[in-house]
């Protein structure tokens, strides 16, 4: 069940746009901004947020809006990835968010109209019959707790009374935020979800953005060399070619390296063989007689 569950979340925090990787801390990874901190809640620790992930002003602030929608309102923003508590006197709570195919299959406005923590999780009858292979053992839902996809905080909206199954919520999965990820709705940081969680009341208007509303509202946004929502700039365009050589030459020194280090490793286990059969020679035996080396004096590591 373990094995399967880490498969599980590993799957579902893919990224569609094939980013290389993470980009490298710049700080103590140790480190994290006031509100990130690890915390303990409901009988689950929740790991501190890494500084990594919250560069480029990735971590929650209070900011001008310029958005027509109301005070108390949700608003979510795919294209931009980011999620906005409508505060008085134009302002917002802005929050950094990743967003999943199901997260892109909606538009217009909701209701919350369930809040739930450590929520359960239970994936549909369409996900469990296109991937029975992911999705079958757990058909009849996985408890919340660490290992599961909608983290610590969920928020569901309803339109018409009904589920829309676009769902709110948060994830250990700290390093898929910003990017548009395989699967999932609006993820948010644990700790981010948490204070999102407090702030909204059942009933709550959720208001999702159309693309003419995000390039109206926020300006055109591209993806850097990571697969982070960035604003499209001459600066973050130049950046991104700089960064996508800068990962390429990365990827090839790592590459050589094991290269290197695989030959050697073959060099090494072709020494001991031979050291092997000719000691076999000088007792007497045939190759076939010869006994083989133990594992761990096959190839040796440097």
């Amino acid at each position: 069940m373990i094995h399967s569950t880490v498969r599980l979340l590993a799957l579902l925090s893919l990224s569609v746009l094939a980013a290389c990787a993470t980009p490298k801390p710049e700080t103590d990874p140790n480190q994290t901004l006031p509100g990130y901190e690890g915390v303990e809640d409901e009988g689950f620790f929740i790991q501190p947020v890494e500084m990594a992930h919250l560069a480029g002003g990735r971590e929650r602030q209070e900011v001008d809006y310029n958005g027509p929608d109301a005070p108390g309102t949700v608003v979510v923003d795919t294209f931009a990835r980011k999620l906005y508590y409508v505060l008085e006197n134009g302002r917002a709570i802005r929050y950094t968010v990743a967003v999943g195919r199901e997260g892109l299959s909606f538009r217009g406005a909701g209701v919350i109209g369930r809040k739930a923590k450590w929520p359960s999780w239970q994936p549909t009858a369409n996900m469990v019959r296109t991937r029975p292979d992911l999705y079958a053992e757990y058909a009849g839902g996985l408890p919340g707790g660490l290992d599961n996809p909608l983290g610590a905080r969920a928020m569901y909206l309803y339109r018409g009374g009904r589920d829309t199954m676009f769902r709110i919520h948060g994830t250990i999965q700290n390093a898929t935020i910003g990017h548009a990820t395989s699967a999932g709705c609006i993820r948010l940081f644990n700790q981010d979800a948490m204070d999102l969680y407090e702030r909204v009341d059942l009933g709550t208007r959720v208001k999702v953005r159309s693309k003419e509303e995000s390039l109206e509202l926020e300006g055109p946004y591209m993806d850097d060399a990571w697969g982070r929502a960035v604003p499209e700039t001459p600066e973050n365009i130049a950046q991104r070619e700089k960064d996508v050589v800068t990962i390429a030459e990365e990827e090839a020194a790592k590459a050589a390296e094991e290269a290197k280090a695989a030959e050697k490793a073959a060099k090494e286990a072709a020494k001991a063989e031979k050291k092997r059969l000719a000691a076999c020679k000088r007792q007497g035996l045939g190759e076939a007689d010869c006994p083989a080396l133990p594992a761990a004096d096959t190839v040796t590591t440097g």
